[in-house]
């Protein structure tokens, strides 16, 4: 979510260096149908619920001290209601609209934590409910977490943040106690949580990215997303504002990269502001968008002088940024240093939001965030591409716009809706992306084929008020060894787990959850590699069968083969002479079925040596 009551781009930019997005497509429907979830009642915890191909385990509300008795934030609607709001704000320093809204989460060692604009909450997981562990009271906003075994990184953006974490604000445009950037809290022993580094930074922190050193264990880069305005040089030694015609030596045009050697992170620090949006012949660092409108019925889109998020594939060595006016593509190769590669430039993105890759790197989700996540923009008078996701593929180390996805349902005009954030359920042989809407709730999306992307499940409710916009919703929603955390802005944590149904087998879902990993962390992506199980050999099977990929006759056989595996015994013979007919089907395959049986091909391959 951007930072509330940002000025529009009012000037049309020039466009250089970025490559067009041709997403658009004559069959693409003008807006969302009306559905089941498109008339659900209003309600704080007792909301109307719609919800298919999921099952919702737990609905926790918020942790104690964590709960806004007015149930968050409503936009001001008029003058008289903004003018108000400012008043406010003039005479509390420690105010903040958004100021108990829950925010992104991370999960390390069985332990869920979910970041808030107060500050963070951890929950013990296990089969039951998730259980609160322990509360760190740290206002500042927006609180986006990630964790490195016993180290807890914490996104600050907010002028009320303080060095202490305490809880009345600063006065001022200047104030030594002021705290905008990264923070580092020891928690080996999560009842008694050390803040132990503190990284001052120009414009705070809305994100942040976990990137490993590939040569080094000891050395954890931290790339640092920053949205808002440049702090006072009075305030900050380092920072100073404008644009680079003027000021060679603005903060702006530039992200972070913070250094922090892991033996002793009280030493971490900033090693590099590179001009990552520089233009690549003349070096001018505003090479990239410059924001306004480039035709009449465009988006009025944000200029290219920041990151939103910034999603690392350290496998694959690439970075995908969602950078405000531009998606683009990083190599990370060396995570001191990034370097553009490609640019992507579309007129339906008012703002790039976020970037999620398949699981080989091929393919990279980015969202718009149009309205900045406080507007209603899944109604029947939105067009579909905004608002949505742009997915791209890369090809020969370029991005390639190919399609827009958007939540397929109608919202109320009182549910701030647009594409947030999300990630990678881990099915075999498919690209799926669990993903929260805000208001719009949380949708699951097949984008294993880029030109025709799906829904297959979902999970909402109705509105928070009836009557107007509170914010609200799914701010995150995270697949996490076998459940979906789904961190909810006002109303708490949710949990919910896949059930199988004609868009999702038993066996898919079964070899999903059989992927188990220590961590997770928001823009830091792991690539997941399957074990040879009966379940991810069906899973093919399955697709296959979904699809007519497969002839019947080839397909019974294969089935066959699964089926006694299952049982406790694999007829290598029988599996060994199907590899070739296997093979010779995907040579006549295109798309994700020539995938499907080449894999599954292999797969009875290596099972029959």
């Amino acid at each position: 979510m951007r930072r509330l009551l940002l000025s529009s781009v009012a000037a049309l930019g020039v466009l250089t260096a970025a490559t067009h997005a041709a997403a658009q497509s004559s069959d693409m429907p003008m807006t969302a149908p009306v559905d089941e979830r498109s008339a659900l009642s209003a309600g704080v915890q007792d909301a109307g619920q719609a919800i298919r191909g999921l099952e919702l385990l737990h609905a926790l509300p918020p942790a104690p001290g964590f709960s806004d008795p007015d149930h968050g934030f409503a936009p001001p609607r008029n003058e008289a209601e903004g003018q108000a709001m400012m008043q406010r704000a003039r005479g509390n320093p420690s105010f903040s609209p958004l100021g108990l809204a829950n925010s992104d989460m991370a999960v390390s060692n069985g332990r869920l934590f979910v970041g808030n604009f107060n500050g963070i909450n951890v929950y013990n997981l296990s089969d039951g409910a998730p259980q609160l562990a322990m509360s760190i009271v740290c206002p500042g906003g927006q609180g986006d977490v990630s964790v490195h075994g016993n180290l807890l990184f914490m996104s600050v953006e907010e002028g009320r943040g303080r060095l202490d974490c305490g809880t009345s604000g600063n006065r001022g445009d200047v104030s030594a106690d002021r705290f905008r950037g990264i923070r580092i809290f020891d928690i080996t022993d999560l009842n008694a949580p050390r803040q132990i580094a503190a990284i001052q930074t120009c414009r705070g922190s809305h994100t942040h990215t976990q990137v490993p050193d590939p040569n080094d264990p000891n050395v954890l880069y931290i790339y640092n997303s920053a949205t808002s305005g440049v702090r006072k040089t009075g305030e900050l030694g380092i920072c100073s504002d404008g644009q680079p015609d003027q000021n060679p030596e603005t903060a702006l045009f530039s992200i972070d990269v913070i250094k922090v050697p892991l033996d002793r992170p009280q030493d971490a620090a900033i090693v590099n502001r590179p001009r990552i949006f520089a233009d690549r012949e003349t070096g001018r660092v505003n090479g990239l968008w410059r924001g306004g409108r480039a035709g009449a019925a465009s988006q009025n889109t944000s200029v290219t002088n920041h990151c939103h998020d910034i999603t690392v594939f350290p496998e694959r060595g690439i970075a995908g940024g969602a950078c405000s006016g531009n998606g683009i593509l990083l190599d990370i190769s060396d995570p001191q240093n990034p370097a553009r590669i490609s640019e992507l430039f579309d007129p339906d993105m008012a703002y790039w939001h976020s970037a999620t890759f398949n699981n080989t790197g091929e393919h990279v989700v980015f969202t718009d965030e149009w309205g900045g996540g406080t507007s209603a923009r899944c109604r029947a008078t939105d067009p579909y591409t905004w608002g949505a996701n742009l997915i791209a593929t890369i090809e020969d180390r370029e991005l390639k716009a190919q399609r827009f996805f958007k939540l397929p349902s109608v919202q109320g005009d009182n549910q701030n809706c647009v594409a947030h954030n999300g990630n990678i359920i881990p099915v075999p042989g498919r690209d799926l992306m669990v993903q929260a809407w805000y208001q719009g709730g949380i949708s699951i999306m097949d984008f294993t084929d880029p030109a025709h992307p799906t829904e297959i499940a979902y999970f909402d409710r109705g509105p928070l008020n009836g009557e107007r916009v509170q914010v609200g919703g799914s701010w995150s929603a995270y697949w996490f060894n076998g459940r979906i955390y789904s961190s909810e802005i006002v109303r708490g944590l949710d949990v919910l787990k896949l059930i199988p149904g004609d868009q999702l087998s038993a066996a898919e879902i079964a070899a999903a959850e059989a992927i188990q990993v220590a961590e997770i962390n928001p823009q830091t992506q792991q690539q997941i590699r399957f074990s040879d199980t009966p379940d991810v050999a069906q899973s093919y099977l399955d697709q296959l069968g979904r699809s007519n990929g497969i002839e019947t006759d080839l397909g019974a056989r294969a089935g066959a083969v699964v089926t006694g595996w299952r049982s406790g015994a694999v007829d290598k013979s029988a599996a060994g002479g199907l590899v070739s007919p296997l093979r010779a089907a995907a040579e006549k395959a295109t798309g994700p079925a020539k995938a499907r049986l080449t894999a599954l091909a292999d797969l009875f391959g290596r099972i029959s040596a």
